[in-house]
C-alpha cells in the first residue's frame, strides 16, 4: 500500500518540480538568476519548494509522502509570513524611523549648531552616509529574509556576534524609552480637565519657586523661577523631589507602573500575531503624528511672536561649519534618526515579497524621515518664540532645554496658555504616544525576527508565547526607571544604551558586508531582485565613505563625553563608569562570538579564519519561499 500510494503521489511533485524547473529556465533567460549566501546558483523566487520524490534504497520501507492538503515535511511547515500590502511595510518604516527623536532632538540640535547652516552638514551626512546604510539593510533583509542573528551564517558567519548585540540594545533601549512614552500618556490623561493642571501654580506640588507670567504684568523672570509646567513634570510627575539621586532612587510610581502596563499591552496585542497585525496597526500610529503635527503647526504660526521663532531657527550661522562638533552632531543626528543598526530595516526588510523595490523604498522612506524632522522644527520654534514674547527674553533663553525637558515642559506650557488649551494638549500628547509606539513595535519586532529565524524548531507556532515573554522581561526592566528617581535611570541609559555601542555595531556591519561578503557579491543579490545593479555612488559610499563617517562619530563621541546633568543634578562619577559598562556590555558580544567561533571550528588557525569568514554553504530559509503542493487525484 505504501508503494502504490508513493506512485500515485509521484506525478504531482513531478508537475511540482516540472513547473519549478520551467521558473529557473525562464528566469534565466531573463537574466534575473541570483545567488545565495554560499554562492551556488539559486532562482530568486521559487514558486514552489516541493522536489520530486526520490526512489527508495533497496531495503528500505518508503517514506509515504505529503498527501493532498498536508504540509510538506521540517522547517516548511511554517511558510515565512510576508506583508499583506505594501503601505503596511512603508509605514511601518517611517513610524520607526520618525520617532520622539525627530520632535525634541532635530530642532535643539538644528538651532544649535548654526541653525539654517546646519542643514549643510545635516544633509550631505544623509547622502553619504544614512541615505546608503538604509538602503543597505533593507536589501539585506529583502534577500536573505531572516532576522539579524541568522544573517550573519550567509554574510560572515565570525561576525554572527553583531546579531546578538543588536538584541541587546534592543532591549536597553525598550527599558527607557516605553517609560517616556508611559509618561506622556499620564500627561494624556492629565489633560482631560476644564483647566489643565500645569497652568496654574495653585497646586498641591507647586512651591514658592513658580512663577507664572503668562496674562500678568511685572513678572520677573529669575533663575530661580520655575514654570508652573517645569512643577508639574518634576514634582508631579515624576515626583522627583522625594529621590536623592542614583544613590537612592525611592519607589515605584504606581500611577507610573499603571501607564507602562498600559502601553505595553498595547505594544503585545500589535505584535503577537506577527506583522499581519502591526501592519494594521501602523496605518493610524504612523499617520496620526503627521495630522497633529500640521494641526499644531498652523496654530503655532498664529500666536504672537512665532516668526521670532522661526528666525532663530532657520538664522544661519556660518562660523559654525568650522567647527568639528557640528559634524559629529549632525552625523550623530542621521545615523539615530534613520536608525541602521538596529535590526529594525532587516527585520521589516524580511517579510517583503523578493521582487521589491527596496531601492525606491529606502529613498521614499528616508526622505520622508528627514522632512519631518524639518517639518517638527518649525511646529517646537513658532512655540519657542511665542514664549519668548510672553515672557519677553530671547528665544535662547527659553530653548535651553531639550530631549523630554522639551516636550514635558517648554511645549505643554505653551500649550496651557493658548485658547483651547485642552484640545491642542490631548492630541500633542496623543501625537507623541503613537510616535513612541511606532519605534517601540519595530525594535522589539528586530529582537523577535532575530530570535525566532535563529531558533525555529522551539519558537515556530509559539510566537504568542515569546512576544509575552519578551514584553514581560521588557517590563520589569523598566521597573527602575519609574522610581521616584527614575528620570536619572532614563537619562543614563539613554546616553550609554545606545549610543557609540550601535554606532560601532552599524561601522562593522557594513564592513563585513563591504569588505568581507564583498560588495559585487552584494550587487548581484541586489540586481537579483531589482534587476539592476546598485551605482557607483551607493558602492563608494558602502566601501568608504559611510565607514569613514561612522569611525569618525565612534572616535570623536568616546573622546568627547560632556558630564551627564539632570534637573541641575550632577551625575556622579561612578555613574559614567556604569554607562561605559552598559555600552560594552552589548558590543562584547561580538569580540566573544568571533573567539568562540574560532575556538570551535576544526582545522589550523589559516583554515579557522578561511571558514569562518566565508558564507557557510546554505540555502535559502524554506520559510522564506512559498510552497505549492499537487493534489492527488
Amino acid at each position: 500500500r505504501l508503494e502504490q500510494h508513493t506512485q500515485l503521489l509521484t506525478p504531482g511533485l513531478g508537475n511540482c518540480d516540472q513547473n519549478k524547473q520551467n521558473s529557473g529556465e525562464k528566469n534565466l533567460s531573463s537574466g534575473s538568476q541570483s545567488q545565495d549566501p554560499a554562492g551556488s546558483s539559486v532562482m530568486a523566487e521559487q514558486p514552489c519548494l516541493a522536489p520530486a520524490a526520490s526512489p527508495p534504497r533497496q531495503g528500505t520501507v518508503p517514506h509515504p509522502g505529503p498527501t493532498a492538503g498536508s504540509a510538506p515535511p521540517g522547517p516548511q511547515t511554517h511558510p515565512r509570513d510576508k506583508w499583506s500590502k505594501k503601505m503596511d511595510f512603508l509605514l511601518s518604516v517611517i513610524g520607526f524611523a520618525v520617532d520622539l527623536g525627530n520632535v525634541w532632538r532635530f530642532p535643539y540640535i538644528c538651532y544649535q549648531n548654526g541653525g539654517g547652516a546646519f542643514l549643510i552638514p545635516y544633509t550631505l551626512m544623509a547622502v553619504f552616509g544614512g541615505v546608503p546604510l538604509f538602503y543597505m539593510e533593507l536589501a539585506l533583509g529583502q534577500f536573505h529574509r531572516v532576522g539579524a542573528i541568522p544573517i550573519w551564517k550567509r554574510i560572515c558567519p565570525i561576525f554572527k556576534g553583531i546579531g546578538f548585540a543588536i538584541c541587546i540594545i534592543g532591549l536597553y533601549v525598550s527599558f527607557y524609552y516605553n517609560t517616556i512614552i508611559a509618561w506622556a500618556l499620564y500627561y494624556f490623561y492629565s489633560s482631560f480637565s476644564g483647566t489643565l493642571p500645569w497652568a496654574s501654580c495653585d497646586n498641591p506640588w507647586n512651591t514658592p519657586d513658580c512663577t507664572n507670567y503668562f496674562g500678568r504684568s511685572n513678572v520677573t523672570w529669575t533663575k530661580f523661577s520655575r514654570s508652573p509646567a517645569e512643577e508639574f513634570y518634576t514634582r508631579k510627575v515624576l515626583e522627583i523631589q522625594k529621590s536623592g539621586g542614583l544613590y537612592d532612587i525611592g519607589g515605584i510610581r504606581w500611577q507610573l507602573l499603571l501607564c507602562l502596563f498600559l502601553i505595553f499591552a498595547i505594544v503585545y496585542f500589535s505584535l503577537w500575531k506577527g506583522v499581519k497585525t502591526s501592519g494594521k496597526v501602523v496605518w493610524v500610529t504612523a499617520t496620526l503624528p503627521y495630522v497633529v503635527l500640521l494641526i499644531l503647526l498652523v496654530r503655532g504660526a498664529t500666536l504672537p511672536g512665532a516668526w521670532r521663532g522661526v528666525v532663530f531657527y532657520l538664522r544661519p550661522d556660518w562660523g559654525k561649519l568650522l567647527s568639528t562638533a557640528v559634524w559629529v552632531d549632525a552625523a550623530a543626528q542621521i545615523f539615530f534618526s534613520l536608525g541602521p543598526g538596529f535590526g529594525v530595516l532587516l527585520a521589516l526588510a524580511s517579510y517583503n515579497r523578493f521582487h521589491n523595490n527596496c531601492y525606491r523604498d529606502a529613498l521614499v522612506t528616508s526622505t520622508v524621515n528627514c522632512l519631518t524632522s524639518f517639518l517638527s522644527g518649525f511646529v517646537i520654534f513658532t512655540v519657542l518664540g511665542y514664549m519668548a514674547e510672553m515672557r519677553d527674553v530671547e528665544v535662547e533663553d527659553v530653548a535651553r532645554d531639550k530631549g523630554p525637558s522639551l516636550l514635558f515642559i517648554t511645549y505643554p506650557e505653551a500649550i496651557a496658555n493658548m485658547v483651547g488649551s485642552t484640545f491642542f494638549a490631548i492630541i500633542f500628547f496623543l501625537m507623541m504616544i503613537t510616535l513612541g509606539l511606532d519605534s517601540t513595535f519595530g525594535g522589539l519586532e528586530a529582537v523577535i525576527t532575530a530570535v525566532m529565524d535563529e531558533y525555529p524548531q522551539v519558537l515556530v507556532g509559539r510566537r504568542e508565547l515569546f512576544v509575552l515573554g519578551l514584553i514581560t522581561v521588557c517590563f520589569l526592566g523598566s521597573l527602575s526607571t519609574l522610581t521616584y528617581g527614575g528620570a536619572y535611570v532614563v537619562k543614563l541609559l539613554e546616553e550609554f544604551g545606545a549610543g557609540c555601542s550601535i554606532l560601532a555595531v552599524v561601522l562593522l556591519e557594513t564592513i563585513a558586508v563591504s569588505w568581507f561578503y564583498g560588495i559585487q557579491r552584494f550587487s548581484h543579490d541586489v540586481k537579483a531582485m531589482l534587476g539592476f545593479t546598485p551605482g557607483m555612488f551607493w558602492k563608494v559610499c558602502w566601501v568608504a565613505i559611510s565607514p569613514a563617517l561612522l569611525a569618525f562619530i565612534v572616535v570623536s563621541s568616546l573622546l568627547d563625553q560632556p558630564p551627564l546633568t539632570l534637573f541641575d543634578y550632577q551625575y556622579p562619577a561612578w555613574s559614567t563608569s556604569v554607562g561605559y559598562l552598559i555600552g560594552a556590555s552589548s558590543f562584547i558580544c561580538i569580540p566573544f562570538y568571533m573567539v568562540y567561533k574560532l575556538v570551535w571550528t576544526p582545522g589550523s588557525l589559516k583554515q579557522r579564519l578561511a571558514v569562518c569568514i566565508r558564507p557557510e554553504k546554505t540555502t535559502r530559509d524554506p520559510q522564506a519561499e512559498e510552497v505549492c503542493m499537487s493534489p492527488v487525484l
